[in-house]
């Protein structure tokens, strides 16, 4: 069984039929938009859909991911839910820079409202976290490494559990920080990152400006590249793939860090 994701209106039906013990994958619906314009299919019903849809899983035949278990996905949730928490609080400390002080009271008050909601949601995902011995240990050998903190290590555990069993080429590609060639005939277009796992990427993004400051590696990594002529956003991004290959390595050996891994 193949359907689409839909804004996660397709969670009740996906996690019934995993109960039943029935198998079933979630496909991005933008590819199998891009396959019916591929098929000369413009039309959109929902007739029509199910039809391309099932025409999709027959050509492409779309890998089998087992579904996370409860646990796990109450973990994500609540990661997503500090996420958009943390996102309001930027939005009120942006208002007070430009609001009238009359208003300062009001601003502040839901500025401490929501400080105390991501406290709470971040307690419970470490009490949930402290349930799991696994857990427990690759949380301690992911956040062994300076600049890597509890929220980019639980973001790893939940969004790619695939950390630890791939090797270095596979695990890039997976988060979306291996450079893709652009070349076509004499044409050598410049190399970019594409695809990938976008949440996973983004909290990397916010650790590496945190790493780069206090992780000697990463820093003098991060120097030298800017000194090779690179620009700071493809630095930042280059040190997010060799900090992604090293967490790799540490889970797949089961070590903590050291200088001498990196």
């Amino acid at each position: 069984m193949v359907t689409e994701a839909t804004g996660r209106h397709e969670h009740a039906f996906l996690f019934a039929r995993d109960q039943a013990d029935l198998p079933v994958v979630v496909v991005d619906p933008i590819k199998v938009r891009r396959f019916a314009q591929a098929l000369g299919v413009l039309a959109k019903t929902d007739k029509i859909d199910a039809s391309v849809i099932a025409r999709f899983a027959v050509k492409i035949e779309p890998e089998i991911k087992p579904i996370p278990e409860q646990q796990v996905r109450l973990i994500k949730d609540l990661l997503v839910r500090r996420s958009q928490l943390l996102e309001m609080a930027t939005m009120e400390k942006n208002r007070l820079q430009i609001m009238p002080r009359p208003l300062h009271k009001s601003i502040n008050s839901l500025l401490k409202t929501i400080q105390k909601q991501i406290d709470s949601v971040t307690s419970q995902v470490d009490e949930l976290i402290s349930q799991s011995k696994t857990w427990r240990t690759k949380t301690e050998i992911l956040t062994s490494v300076p600049g890597v903190g509890k929220v980019l290590a639980y973001t790893l555990l939940t969004e790619l559990p695939e950390l630890g069993e791939l090797n270095r080429k596979e695990i890039a590609a997976l988060v979306g920080v291996a450079p893709m060639n652009k070349e076509s005939g004499a044409y050598n277009g410049k190399r970019r990152i594409r695809g990938g796992r976008h949440r996973v990427r983004t909290v990397m993004f916010m650790a590496m400006m945190s790493a780069i400051q206090c992780n000697p590696v990463f820093k003098r990594y991060y120097e030298h590249l800017k000194a090779a002529g690179k620009l700071p956003k493809v630095a930042l991004i280059a040190c997010m793939r060799k900090l992604i290959v090293i967490l790799n390595t540490l889970l797949k050996n089961e070590e903590k860090w050291c200088e001498k891994v990196a």
